[in-house]
This record gives C-alpha cells, sequence and structure tokens, in this order.
C-alpha cells in the first residue's frame, strides 16, 4: 500500500485552524481534566533515581494533594509514568502500594522506553531484551523508537519486521512508537512511517511523535498528519489505534488545541486516555493553574505546585 502525498501548507493551515475553535466554560472544565487524565507523567534523564520516581509515582496518583480541601473533589491521577527499565520496578512498587485500593484496571499504569532508546542504533536482539526485562519487571507500556536511519535509507521492510518482533517481546503490554518526526524531514516521510507502523502493531497500541530528545518535537501540522493515518486505517479495517504526541506541549491551551484536532478527526470516541496521550510533564501544573482559576476564581502561581 502506498501512503498519499501530504499538501505541508495544507495541513499546516488546516492544524492552525484548530486554534480558533470557541471552547464554552463547561466544555473547558471538562475538557481540563480530561488532559490531566491523559498526561504520560515523565522522567527519562542521566540524574534519574529511585527517590525521583517514587516522587513522580506520587505526583501521579496524586496531582493536586489538597485538591479535596480546594476544589471539593478528586481530581484524576495521569494516564502512566514513563521511566528507563532499571527503574521499572521501582515505578512498579510505587504505583501499587499508592493504589492498593483500587482495580488495576483504574491505576496510573507503568510504562517504560526501550530499543535503544532514544537513539534506536542498538543491535536488535539489545533492544528485544530491554523490551523483555522491562515487561518482565512490571512494565505495562513499552515506548520504542523506530531506527530512522533504517527508514530513512529505504529499508522499510526491515524497519516493519523490527516493530513487529517488538510487538511479540511486549506480550500483554501496550506497544507506542515512536516515529522521532524531527529527525523524519519531510510530512510525506511522516506519513509513511504512520501507515508502516500501523500495519505493524494490535489494536490498542499508539504511535507517537517523538523522543523528546530532538527538536522539533511534536506539532499540531505532524501530528494531524498522524492522526490522519490512525483514521484512515480505522476506516479501511475498524481497527483502533492511538496517538500520542510528546515534546513540546507546555500549557493547558495547546493542550486543548489538541484535543479540539483529535475530536474533529477521529471524533469523540477517540477522547479517552486509552486512545490518546500527552508526553508532555511539564503541563501537569499548567492543568492544574487552570483548574484552579476555573474553579476558585483564582490563579495560581507556578511555585504553588510541586514539581515531581
Amino acid at each position: 500500500m502506498t501512503a498519499p502525498t501530504v499538501d505541508r501548507v495544507m495541513a499546516d493551515q488546516r492544524a492552525a485552524s484548530f486554534r480558533t475553535r470557541s471552547i464554552k466554560t463547561t466544555t473547558k472544565r471538562t475538557l481540563l481534566r480530561l488532559a490531566l487524565a491523559m498526561v504520560d507523567l515523565t522522567t527519562l534523564e542521566g540524574k534519574d533515581s529511585p527517590g525521583k520516581v517514587r516522587a513522580l509515582c506520587a505526583k501521579a496518583v496524586r496531582p493536586m494533594p489538597d485538591d479535596q480541601r480546594v476544589l471539593g473533589e478528586r481530581l484524576p491521577p495521569v494516564a502512566a509514568v514513563c521511566v528507563y527499565p532499571t527503574l521499572v520496578p521501582v515505578a512498579r512498587e510505587a504505583i501499587d502500594r499508592l493504589q492498593d485500593d483500587l482495580p488495576r484496571e483504574r491505576r496510573v499504569r507503568v510504562a517504560s522506553v526501550a530499543t535503544g532508546f532514544p537513539s534506536g542504533q542498538y543491535p536488535l536482539d539489545v533492544r528485544l531484551r530491554d523490551v523483555r526485562e522491562a515487561v518482565a519487571a512490571g512494565a505495562d507500556e513499552i515506548d520504542m523508537v523506530i531506527n530512522r536511519g533504517a527508514f530513512l535509507a529505504g529499508h522499510s521492510d526491515e524497519v516493519g519486521d523490527e516493530i513487529r518482533r517488538v510487538v511479540d517481546a511486549c506480550g500483554e503490554a501496550h506497544l507506542k512508537v515512536i516515529l522521532e518526526t524531527g529527525e523524519l524531514e519531510t510530512y510525506d516521510n511522516i506519513r509513511q512511517a504512520s501507515d508502516l507502523a500501523i500495519s505493524c502493531i494490535r489494536e490498542g497500541d499508539f504511535i507517537k511523535t517523538s523522543t523528546g530528545k530532538v527538536s522539533p518535537a511534536a506539532t499540531m501540522g505532524v501530528t494531524l498528519v498522524m492522526l490522519e493515518s490512525i483514521r484512515d486505517a480505522h476506516l479501511r479495517d475498524s481497527r483502533v489505534i492511538g496517538m500520542k504526541p510528546a515534546g513540546g506541549i507546555r500549557d493547558a491551551k495547546t493542550a486543548l488545541h489538541y484535543l479540539v484536532m483529535v475530536g474533529e478527526t477521529l471524533g469523540r470516541s477517540w477522547l479517552t486516555p486509552a486512545r490518546f496521550r500527552f508526553g508532555a510533564s511539564s503541563l501537569v501544573n499548567d492543568l492544574l493553574r487552570q483548574i484552579v482559576r476555573q474553579e476558585v476564581g483564582v490563579y495560581p502561581a507556578s511555585y504553588d505546585f510541586a514539581e515531581a
């Protein structure tokens, strides 16, 4: 199957149009909470430690510890915490301890990057072992990165085979395939890579824009191209594939623009953490600030909320 050619100017214009939608106050209130529930709270730094991961998990489960006092309600937890494979056992233990009173399907999920993140250039057997060990340690989700060098060299079959082998290594864990769109150079390449990844993964798996280590990361134009690939696959064979833009989404206003784009491109059924995520840890506190402003009329300072 040949991927369609993408008119970059028209795609960017279409993406920009979602920024002009008027959102009513009641809808905004709902969307802010939904966006919070869609965040994958992430730490992927060389200085990551068990203590930092435990703090991240506490933030994920209870983004605003005094929410019931200030807002009169319990805000939703985020969708997942994402860490390096070696720290999956720490995250697993912390999440289970913090949510031991909730059924598993309602808990924050533990995600892990793998497959030689962020380069994707390690030997395949090393990348597959990376996945299996993360899953065995308790990861519910795996974020893999494709080998962009192989893809840009025209070796799509090789990339597709690697994705399918990672799917097998995941077992029951869900997979997110990172395209690293900032390195794919053109919208045509992004559409081709999206179609390729979708053809290799299972229903309920995701495609994802970026590692967060390359600039540019997520943009609305790039995300629209990937959403349209998901839409066309769904129209063709009714498969449900998730989407995760990652990197560069830092404020609530931008997050709401993305949700409008998802709703208008894929339909309201995609407006759920099971089908759409934000890879944007810095987004959480701005969402909290906007929620407080909506409810009590006061706009908190950024330092009023702890960083994980």
